[in-house]
């Protein structure tokens, strides 16, 4: 009886250690209920914003950015906690914003974001700071208040401009979707989305690059989120600056040109090269305008009439922005002669199939060469000759 006594004691204390041990290692950590506790006030920040809810928002902490994004049209927005390191009563999070426009994004878009926490006297986190991540590009509401205009099917979003010129961005937004469906076709949103940020400098910060890689370009396209669902849409993003020397003709041909690659995003990948999507969206930009080669090309027509014939089409590298500005504009006008050349000679149909047929070989080796024989008929080597013949021809 006395050793049964004994075991029994035994197992009943091996038991509740067990059970001890057990609850201490299936109890949540403190650092586990900071996270849950910083996730919850960042959900009840989302929810404020899609609710409209100023007052709820304030309750999470700081009011920035709600009252600058507050005439933003959005479906969706939501935080996602990824790291969160505590000191004391203060704590930084870093966190994945995710966000949808209304009526243009299929898909969210994404920004790594970098928020300061601290708790209150009722022991619950506040907001503090919500700013972009390191290395991530600001939203345009880090800028400023955003206004919004509303096109037939184009939304503008600006910080520092007035609804006057906000509404022109738009109308030749409108204006450019019909032209760029014209000849493309309509296998694609039919819808665009604007930023127009105060500055140079904003527009360098929205793509999170040197101010020195813009200097000069009116406005570039980005992909963001939306289109087929499985390949990028995108922000059409533009310099005030250098748009705004721009006379009429030559703003409708940028917006068109930039409203093309949204058209093409979806058979635009690494098989692409840059003489293509860019000389095709140059093609679509000018088309139906009357200008000549002679006007729309003057580095090449120059080059051509000094004899320097380029001896190939131009390589991606070609295309940099930051450097020579004679050499990027020469690029840009080859790959133009060259989409304008498959026009003339094989059809905008082919060059349109020529287009899809690259992007759908899905790496880069080959892509040209085979497209060219399969649509065209025709080898690289031979298509490179009647290139340089053709540019003699129109520019020389």
């Amino acid at each position: 009886m006395a050793g049964r006594g004994r075991a029994s004691h035994s197992s009943v204390l091996a038991v509740c250690l067990l059970l001890a041990s057990l609850t201490a290692c299936g109890g949540p950590s403190a650092a586990d209920t900071a996270k849950a506790e910083a996730q919850r006030v960042l959900d009840q920040r989302a929810a404020a914003v899609l609710h409209h809810d100023p007052a709820a928002y304030a309750a999470t902490g700081t009011r920035a950015p709600y009252a600058r994004l507050r005439a933003v049209p959005l479906t969706a927005w939501s935080y996602r906690l990824k790291s969160l390191r505590r000191s004391g009563g203060t704590a930084v999070a870093r966190a994945e914003l995710s966000y949808r426009i209304a009526g243009y994004d299929q898909a969210p878009v994404t920004s790594g974001r970098t928020l300061t926490l601290s708790t209150g006297a009722d022991g619950k986190w506040y907001v503090e700071s919500d700013r972009p991540e390191k290395k991530s590009a600001e939203q345009l509401w880090d800028q400023g208040t955003v206004s919004v205009v509303h096109g037939r099917s184009s939304l503008v979003l600006g910080v520092g401009h007035t609804a006057a010129v906000l509404r022109g961005y738009a109308d030749l937004a409108d204006r450019a979707i019909p032209a760029v469906s014209d000849a493309w076709g309509t296998d694609w949103s039919r819808h665009v989305v604007l930023l127009v940020p105060k500055s140079l400098e904003g527009m360098a910060e929205l793509l999170g690059s040197p101010v020195s890689e813009y200097r000069g370009i009116a406005a570039v396209t980005t992909g963001e989120t939306g289109g087929s669902g499985s390949a990028p849409a995108d922000r059409i993003i533009v310099n005030p600056a250098a748009y705004g020397m721009l006379g009429s003709l030559g703003k409708q041909v940028v917006l068109t040109h930039e409203t093309t690659h949204v058209a093409t995003r979806a058979h635009t990948n690494a098989a692409t090269p840059l003489w293509l999507s860019e000389g095709y969206a140059d093609w679509v930009g000018y088309r139906g305008t009357g200008r000549t080669a002679d006007e729309t090309a003057p580095e090449l027509r120059g080059a051509v009439a000094d004899g320097n014939v380029p001896a190939a089409l131009p390589a991606d590298s070609d295309f940099g922005f930051a450097g020579d500005p004679a050499r990027l504009a020469r690029a840009y006008e080859s790959g133009w002669m060259a989409c304008r050349m498959i026009a003339d000679r094989w059809g905008e149909r082919r060059l349109d199939d020529f287009y899809r047929s690259v992007g759908a070989h899905g790496a880069r080796e080959g892509a040209v060469e085979d497209a060219l024989r399969k649509v065209l008929g025709i080898t690289l080597e031979r298509f490179t000759e009647q290139w340089r013949a053709y540019l003699g021809r129109q520019l020389g």
